[in-house]
């Protein structure tokens, strides 16, 4: 089972009982959250929120909230099928020679899906159809929700933050909260021993004073974001492990002001970049100078 972009697999869950639409206008400052967490914890479906208050553009939460939908996402038909998707991992990290034309054949299947790993690089993709630049930018325009009494201010909780090392060939996915401080600017919180901190650290050690680029895409196709969640090897992309998990390569496309490649089916994709040195309250500081949709 494979589907070409989130909505493919937002209508299949229709189709099967796993999404429901909720049409009354909800508040995505703690009350989205609410119904949001009330619904996983009794194992229901996942939620579109057609008609956040005050916004144009629909809130989708729930998406991997059970196992089976995991499942579907990573293109099974049922939850005992991910022991296949972690005997895949393991050759992944530990990958041996075959003892034999015995062993040959039982791995053939594993080996043709490496055909799958180089992505497919397009030349223009639907994410780019609309680009806002400069001053235009207001990421206060898109309903980033305010899940807890706690939090500090809203955040982005299920972006697929997109960067490169300066001496690296891979990209690194990562899952990463972003708190928005303004309407062009968000904290990047990151752990220190995350992928996306490290390709940080070793670009300022290797670039000093050089703006860091950075892009966060939204509503990508489900085995992309899937592969961003999943610990791959380090030497191996995020973008070809859901290559593998969707049996067909991954489309990308270059961001309109970086070098960086973003998932071509992306809904939104934030285009920016941290400045070194530039903080706040313990984490660096994200300027987003460009919105694509």
């Amino acid at each position: 089972m494979k589907y070409h972009d989130l909505r493919d697999f937002l209508t299949l869950l229709e189709q099967q009982g796993e999404l429901k639409r909720i049409t009354l206008p909800v508040d995505p400052h703690l009350e989205i959250t609410e119904i949001a967490d009330r619904t996983l914890r009794a194992g229901g479906p996942a939620l579109l929120f057609e008609n956040p208050k005050g916004y144009t553009m629909p809130v989708l939460c729930n998406l991997f909230g059970t196992p089976r939908r995991v499942a579907l996402g990573m293109g099974q038909e049922d939850v005992s099928s991910l022991r296949e998707v972690g005997k895949l991992l393991a050759f992944l990290k530990e990958p041996e020679p075959p003892k034999g034309f015995r062993d040959l054949f039982d791995k053939l299947p594993q080996f043709k899906q490496v055909l799958n790993m180089p992505t497919k690089r397009l030349r223009g993709a639907p994410c780019q159809q609309k680009i806002i630049q400069g001053d235009d930018v207001d990421l206060n325009k898109i309903p980033i929700m305010t899940c807890w009494p706690e939090d500090a201010a809203p955040l982005i909780t299920w972006g697929l933050t997109v960067t490169r090392g300066p001496h690296k060939e891979r990209q690194n996915l990562g899952i990463y909260r972003q708190q928005l401080i303004g309407k062009n600017k968000l904290i990047m919180r990151w752990l220190s021993h995350r992928g996306g901190a490290l390709d940080f650290q070793e670009w300022c050690a290797a670039r000093p004073g050089e703006r860091f680029p950075v892009s966060v895409a939204l509503g990508a196709d489900p085995a992309t974001i899937l592969g961003a969640v999943t610990p791959v090897p380090d030497t191996l992309s995020e973008y070809a492990f859901a290559g593998l998990l969707r049996g067909t390569k991954t489309e990308v496309v270059k961001c309109v002001s970086n070098d960086l490649e973003v998932p071509a089916s992306a809904e939104i994709v934030l285009e920016g970049y941290i400045e070194a040195g530039e903080m706040a309250p313990g984490r660096p500081v994200w300027r987003s100078h460009r919105l694509l949709q």
